[in-house]
């Protein structure tokens, strides 16, 4: 026999009282030496384990605390700093290179402080790493004890090594009710099922620990299609084995649980095609929705054809909940079963544990290089956290994760609009875990009775019975004007949207319970929670906790419910709105999005026309968020602008809505339009002002003579014939109303803006006259249709040499001091007119939710 199968039958034949190793020296005068030197070296190594994950706890996030530069090149760092000012930095920049100069371990470990305290974002936690526990304190320190204590001798390792996973296996034998386990202790999933493969050809071919895999011909593994297939595939590319051995059992139609009339087909194929069934992984709560495979049938189908049965899964903690005594254990179903105890139990960096039935010492040696390191040494932390909680404390934790599910599930079921799709709690024998777990020992029984996993989803449906309400729904459906709610079978990706949005609400509203939302291949977007997936520290919520789910669950579910209902009746109006066009928002999960469309204008879109759609569309949205803040700026697919509506109660009116988006939208349009049209006639009037200007100046240069105008000559020319008091030049004044460029001779007469439509109201006497000059503000330009503007009502509280009696506005431009008490004046007006638009007070949708 080689040196690693005695390795193993010395630790299979090890008593169970095994002391520790500092309690049984086997040599007393080097034991005596050697114990003292432990004690010491582990009261030390336990300090300053203790001292630095004290440090790294209390580690600060600090937005920029480590430079980036330490993932470029270690030679530009070098060109840039001086040689003090790297000398400086060296022990707060690492390097790509190692130094060659040696560094203390304090500033190796202020280094690491500063690495974990670096953030990109604001959005982290302000502590990167959780709190610990006396539990997770004592397993993290269990690791540096085991690199320490691997420098043993060599027999004083195996003694140790022997007592610690002998422990630990007895121990989670009794807890999970396997008779005489034998174990192994891996780092992830991935190993122990390439362990279990490995054991399961080695029960089934003794000749392959000297033949290798030709000495079994074509081995097949069977696995449903719940269960992801990425761990046995691992397995066969390290043992060599094809992929294609891996036979994936569809679920059944009903349970969701593996086929196991297709699982018989299968085995039959396979045996007729001169393969060997060998393997069959049962799911336990290992799937997205905690489905439970039939453990007694799987023995069943397995046991006539030699097949190794292994289970995998949160369910499988249910074991330790049992508190029977009675003669049934699992190792009369299974060949062996994974734990996942670090995540059942919130315990960092626990081994998964294989426990199985028991082989021989040769086989169990056959694939280690070294047996004593490479399995079981690593256990150290199991045992250490198993004995710091007790068996009472680990059943209890368990068994309130179960009752949570359990509680949870009965919640969502009964919530209107939400299908639960996990498995049922029960679902065969109808009864609760407590009173199962008092009952006599019963494998099925048990699974069935502990679900792991609450999947479910928002799909509109109801679980109240139609024969109660038929009056309601026949008011529902009037209120609609007969339009029924949306229904997932046409809607799926927008329901999709609906339980993303209620995922994201709840884990914001219920931050004691981990809920995430999963893509189901076949249901879509649904949320998931499952409290055996524990991270460090992290506990199950409480009753007030689950009380306050129920509360939230309700409330948000019952805003999905009314935004389906209305969402109907918001696609029927828009499809028929004359200015309003419905937007497909693929990531918005409100009620729609439309874009307002004035008439006419969809029939030639050019990049100019689209830059005025967006900016109108922008200007609604605007106007619209200061009534309410259930309106929103959104973007279709095409890129243009549009208004989108969020999530509706059900005292919403829909239709108010859109007649709303739809008054105002006229009224943005229009203010537009009547800024855009005199922004144009002012600009159209400063040019033929100017040019009225300029000719007018031309010709009294060349009535009254060059020499009036030369500096010197014109003031004696000028005393010597004083100028006509009436030939000056003219101001000039825009009239908006009517779109002419007027002389000022009237204003500066009589005080006045009037026209001869208010003439009548002054003393025959002093009747102005018409101006001298009217210039059409469109004569310069070629010839337009001239657009009718709407006339602006006076400001009311002016005097009357400020005001406009005659209800016009006009613009005066000109070089008398006056005319810049009209242009501030005409602007006033401007603004008065522009938001005297009425705009309808918007009934606020009660609660509604735009994010």
């Amino acid at each position: 026999m080689s040196a690693a199968g005695r390795v193993d039958d010395e630790a299979t034949t090890l008593p169970a009282t095994q002391e520790p190793p500092s309690s049984g020296p086997a040599t007393p005068a080097v034991a005596e030496i050697a114990a003292s030197s432990i004690r010491s070296g582990l009261a030390e190594l336990e300090l300053r384990s203790s001292q630095v994950l004290q440090r790294l706890e209390n580690v600060k996030t600090v937005p920029g605390a480590v430079s980036p530069k330490a993932s470029g090149n270690a030679n530009d760092v070098e060109e840039e700093q001086d040689p003090e000012a790297e000398a400086e930095d060296s022990d707060q920049l690492p390097f790509t290179q190692l130094r060659p100069e040696h560094r203390v371990p304090s500033d190796i470990l202020k280094s690491l402080e500063q690495l974990v305290a670096y953030t990109d974002s604001d959005d982290d936690p302000e502590f990167p790493l959780p709190a610990l526990d006396d539990v997770s304190h004592l397993a993290l320190i269990s690791h540096s004890i085991v690199a320490y204590l691997s420098h043993l001798d060599r027999q004083q390792l195996l003694r140790v090594t022997n007592s610690i996973s002998g422990d630990a296996t007895r121990w989670l034998g009794t807890l999970f009710h396997f008779n005489n386990p034998a174990s192994s202790f891996h780092a992830d999933n991935a190993d122990a099922i390439l362990r279990t493969v490995r054991l399961a050809i080695v029960a089934r071919c003794p000749g392959y620990l000297e033949g290798g895999i030709p000495a079994l011909a074509q081995p097949c593994f069977y696995i449903s299609e719940n269960t992801t297939p990425v761990r046995l595939q691992y397995a066969c590319r390290q043992l060599g084995i094809p992929l294609d051995a891996i036979k994936i059992i569809p679920e059944h139609s009903q349970y969701g649980t593996m086929d196991l009339t297709q699982l018989q087909k299968q085995i039959q194929l396979d045996l007729s095609a001169n393969r060997t069934p060998l393997l069959v992984v049962a799911d336990i709560g290992a799937s997205l929705c905690g489905y439970v495979d039939n453990l007694q049938r799987l023995r069943d189908v397995c046991k006539p054809h030699n097949m190794w049965l292994h289970a995998s899964g949160h369910g499988l903690a249910a074991l330790v909940c049992a508190q029977s005594q009675s003669q049934g254990h699992v190792d009369d179903v299974l060949h062996s079963m994974a734990l996942n105890l670090g995540s059942w139990l919130g315990v960092p960096s626990l081994p998964i544990v294989l426990l199985h039935r028991p082989l021989l010492n040769s086989a169990l040696s056959a694939f280690e290089s070294d047996p004593i390191l490479s399995r079981r040494l690593n256990s150290l932390s199991l045992w250490t956290s198993l004995q710091a909680l007790g068996r009472k404390a680990i059943a209890e934790r368990l068994h309130v994760a179960f009752q949570t599910c359990s509680i949870l599930f009965e919640i969502a079921s009964k919530c209107e609009g939400i299908r639960v799709l996990s498995h049922t709690p029960g679902a065969q024998t109808g009864a609760s875990l407590s009173d199962i777990i008092q009952s006599p020992f019963d494998v099925n029984t048990l699974f069935d009775a502990a679900a792991p996993v609450v999947a479910y989803q928002f799909d509109g449906s109801t679980t109240i019975p139609i024969s109660g309400n038929l009056e309601a729904a026949e008011r529902e459906t009037a209120a609609t004007g007969g339009l029924k709610p949306l229904e997932k079978i046409n809607n799926a990706s927008y329901f999709d949207r609906l339980n993303s949005w209620l995922g994201q609400t709840l884990q914001r509203d219920c931050p004691n319970f981990d809920f995430e939302v999963i893509e189901h291949p076949t249901h879509g977007s649904c949320i998931r929670y499952c409290p055996l997936e524990l991270g460090l520290g992290e506990q199950p919520p409480s009753s007030e906790n689950l009380e306050s789910f129920a509360q939230s669950l309700e409330a948000h579910v019952d805003i999905l419910r009314a935004t389906i209902k209305h969402k109907a009746r918001f696609i029927y109006l828009v499809e028929r709105s004359e200015v309003l066009r419905l937007v497909p928002l693929p990531e918005w999960a409100g009620m729609g999005g439309v874009r307002f469309v004035p008439e006419s204008w969809e029939s030639l879109l050019t990049d100019q026309a689209k830059t005025e759609l967006n900016k109108l569309n922008i200007d609604l949205v605007e106007a619209l968020k200061s009534t309410d803040n259930a309106f929103s700026l959104g973007e279709g697919t095409d890129g243009l602008i549009c208004v989108r509506f969020g999530m509706v109660t059900h005292e919403t009116e829909v239709e108010e809505l859109l007649d709303l988006v739809v008054t105002v939208g006229k009224s943005v349009q229009e203010n537009s339009r009547v800024l855009d049209t005199m922004s144009e006639i002012v600009k159209k009037g400063i040019e033929a002002v100017t040019a009225d200007l300029q000719r007018e100046s031309e010709e009294k240069l060349w009535q009254e003579g060059i020499l009036r105008h030369v500096p010197v000559v014109g003031r004696v020319f000028n005393w010597w014939s004083p100028p006509a008091k009436e030939s000056g030049i003219k101001g000039r004044s825009l009239n908006l109303t009517q779109g002419v460029v007027e002389s000022t001779e009237n204003i500066y007469k009589y005080h006045m803006q009037m026209t001869g439509a208010t003439a009548h109201q002054l003393p025959a006497n002093r009747s102005p006259p018409t101006p001298m000059v009217q210039t059409p503000v469109g004569a310069t330009a070629t010839q337009q249709q001239q657009p009718v503007f709407p006339t602006v009502e006076p400001v009311s509280g002016g005097s009357g040499e400020e005001g406009s009696p005659n209800g016009h506005e006009t613009v005066t431009i000109g070089a008398a001091p006056a005319t810049q008490n009209h242009v501030d004046h005409a602007r006033t007006v401007s603004q008065s007119s522009a938001s005297s638009s009425v705009v309808p007070e918007l009934v606020p949708a009660n609660s509604a939710i735009t994010q």
